[in-house]
């Protein structure tokens, strides 16, 4: 029983990350937000916490999709996870900054971005719709 259950989570693994390897990672922004486009150095300043403003001032809430933020932040900054989690735990512990926060799937992300003005997210490019506008692309390997 735990065996077909353990085989069963390693195959959903396996498919979820082969259906996020298989896009490209976009970085979405709520249309009415008056951003167009961001460089690569303001996607990893806003989603490192370096900076949590967007390029007209406004206050950006961050999101990010668990399933995506390996490969993501493995394109962006070249780091594997453990170390941009060993990175968040120190600015934590520090008491500068928040990270992003975690949302459990890409339609989630699409739907808090396009329900909040100032908010952007991480997400596949197939779980955008019409409701969002994708300011940066992250092609993936």
């Amino acid at each position: 029983m735990i065996t077909r259950r353990l085989v069963s989570m390693l195959f959903g693994s396996l498919a979820l990350a082969g259906a996020v390897l298989a896009d490209e990672l976009v970085v979405i922004a709520h249309p009415a937000s008056g951003v167009v486009a961001l460089e690569r150095t303001q996607v990893v300043h806003l989603f490192l916490g370096r900076t949590r403003a967007l390029p007209f001032g406004e206050r950006a809430t961050i999101y990010e999709v668990d399933a995506y933020r390996a490969p993501f932040y493995r394109q962006l900054v070249r780091q594997e996870i453990a170390e941009v989690d060993a990175y968040w735990a120190r600015l934590r512990f520090s008491g500068r900054t928040q990270p992003p926060q975690l949302l459990e799937d890409g339609a989630a992300a699409v739907d808090r971005v396009a329900a909040e003005p100032h908010a952007l997210a991480a997400v596949a490019s197939a779980d955008i719709d019409e409701r969002v506008r994708v300011v940066f692309r992250l092609p993936l390997p």
